[in-house]
């Protein structure tokens, strides 16, 4: 029976030899097959490394609770931009009331100022009217005035006219009693006035 560390060993010997055959081809002929030699540590390539330390980084990552905290941070943002949209939508329905408020004022603003306008209207017809009504009345009072005037200077023209008249008539009356009474008659005259006495 053949010795069983004898034969690993032989088996390692043939690995190894070709294995380093294999090394000896790829060193040998380099820019024949145009490949070149990747370097291997503990059995890995350089992309197994790269697997490896991703995975070492993601353990890293997931045992110090990063996604936790991300997602806790994305949580906190979503929260906080939630309450900004809440915040800007109670902010719209102000703004919305305000307008509102303000469109009512407006209208209720035209609606007092039409009021006015008609009032002042109204006022300004009754001024018109009242003054119609005072400057007849006026009129009438200074026509009435200008006539008791006129009728007052008339009477006056009339009594000094007669007046005039009367003077005129006494004197024209003395100087026609003068021309036609003499002394004798105005002693008649007076004996009959004192004789009715």
């Amino acid at each position: 029976m053949a010795n069983p560390a004898a034969e690993l060993s032989g088996e390692h010997a043939v690995d190894a030899g070709a294995h380093s055959e294999h090394l000896t081809a790829t060193v040998e002929h380099p820019a024949a097959d145009g490949h070149h030699a990747e370097p291997v540590a503990f059995g890995l390539n350089p992309s197994g490394w790269v697997g490896l330390a991703m995975l070492v980084f993601l353990g890293l990552l997931l045992w110090k609770k990063v996604p936790g905290i991300l997602v806790g941070g994305l949580d906190a943002k979503i929260t906080e931009i939630k309450h900004q949209l809440d915040e800007a939508k109670q902010l719209r329905a102000e703004a919305e009331a305000l307008r509102q408020e303000y469109a009512n004022k407006i209208a209720n603003a035209e609606k007092d100022a039409a009021a006015m306008i008609e009032h002042a209207q109204q006022e300004a017809e009754a001024i018109v009217a009242k003054a119609e009504v005072d400057t007849e009345a006026m009129i009438k009072r200074r026509k009435q005035m200008a006539e008791d005037k006129i009728a007052a200077a008339e009477r006056g023209a009339i009594d000094e006219l007669r007046a005039k008249a009367a003077d005129a008539a006494s004197i024209a009356a003395g100087g026609l009693i003068a021309e036609s009474h003499d002394a004798t008659a105005d002693k008649k005259l007076v004996d009959e006035a004192i004789a009715g006495i």
